[in-house]
């Protein structure tokens, strides 16, 4: 008995670091979808492209990812679910009723590399089906908890009318400097806008 135990050990030991290891090549490959896209579109993301980026084998991205649709899917998961984190972590312990800090958060979030990495994936699901309705699906869910994280950070009482409006048109600006941020460093006036929809935000949500 003490040897099957040694040896079930030895074989659970074994395994862990192989576990591990494809764990970290599944992440490696998710980043290089999303980098691919990004610098390639999606007619130049092909499985081979993001598995040489990705530094692993064609045949170790197939083992993952048995189709190109499947990788490009998960991908976008993954970013979905990494946009969903940072939102997350902006106040761990609240706000604290700074409001102008928050929207400086949220609106750096819109113009940081995730959001670039998701306007990336919009531009290929707009373009290619298979990708479409996961895409849509995915950015509804963001955009739900995205607001659901605003509304708790501003201490906006939505039963009141047109808060939910005002916080959803906040989240529209910070999309629309993130758009505007692609071509030009848009910081400047950034902080000027910020400052003025923090002093909109006491005078609509007080």
């Amino acid at each position: 008995m003490g040897a099957v135990t040694t040896d079930n050990s030895v074989e659970r030991a074994d395994r862990v670091p192989k576990q591990d290891r494809s764990r970290a090549t599944r992440q490696r490959l998710l980043e290089a979808a999303v980098a691919c896209l990004a610098e390639h579109g999606w007619a130049g993301s092909t499985v081979s492209v993001v598995a040489e980026r990705a530094g692993v084998s064609r045949g170790a991205a197939q083992h993952h990812f048995p189709t190109r649709e499947d990788l490009f899917t998960a991908a976008v998961e993954y970013v979905a679910e990494e946009r969903s984190t940072a939102l997350r972590a902006l106040f761990p312990q609240g706000a604290a009723g700074d409001r102008r800090a928050v929207v400086s958060a949220l609106v750096d979030l819109y113009t940081g590399p995730l959001f670039r990495a998701a306007l990336h994936l919009w531009v290929a699901a707009s373009n290619e089906d298979q990708l479409r309705p996961r895409v849509t699906e995915l950015e509804a869910r963001v955009g739900r908890e995205t607001h659901r994280i605003a509304v708790d950070l501003l201490a906006a009482d939505e039963s009141r009318p047109g808060v939910r409006e005002t916080v959803q048109g906040l989240l529209d600006m910070a999309r629309g400097l993130g758009l505007a941020n692609l071509l030009t460093d848009d910081g400047g006036r950034r902080e000027g806008v910020v400052a003025q929809w923090a002093a909109l935000l006491d005078e609509a949500l007080d």
